[in-house]
């Protein structure tokens, strides 16, 4: 029963951050008008920026991910171990 209240607690932590995202610009202004003028020009700059900004997200949630599953599967073993020691 405690794990339920647990997962449930998160959830709606979860479901709570979804609900509260504030906009926000992704570059300051001065890049931003310097992309879309050099885009508008005939120049890449503006694709080199966006592919950059979105290898710089890749980090973190590959970071997460690879945490979540280490934590998954030696959370599994722990009650693999648990289910055999019990007769």
């Amino acid at each position: 029963m405690n794990k339920v209240k647990r997962y449930l607690f998160i959830l709606i932590l979860v479901i709570i951050g979804m609900l509260s995202g504030i906009d926000a610009n992704a570059q300051c202004p001065m890049c931003k008008m310097s992309a879309e003028s050099n885009l508008r020009n005939g120049g890449t700059t503006g694709k080199g920026l966006n592919t950059g900004i979105l290898y710089m997200l890749a980090l973190p949630y590959t970071l997460i991910g690879t945490f979540g599953y280490i934590w998954w599967r030696n959370n599994r073993r722990k009650e693999e171990d648990e289910v055999e020691v019990l007769p």
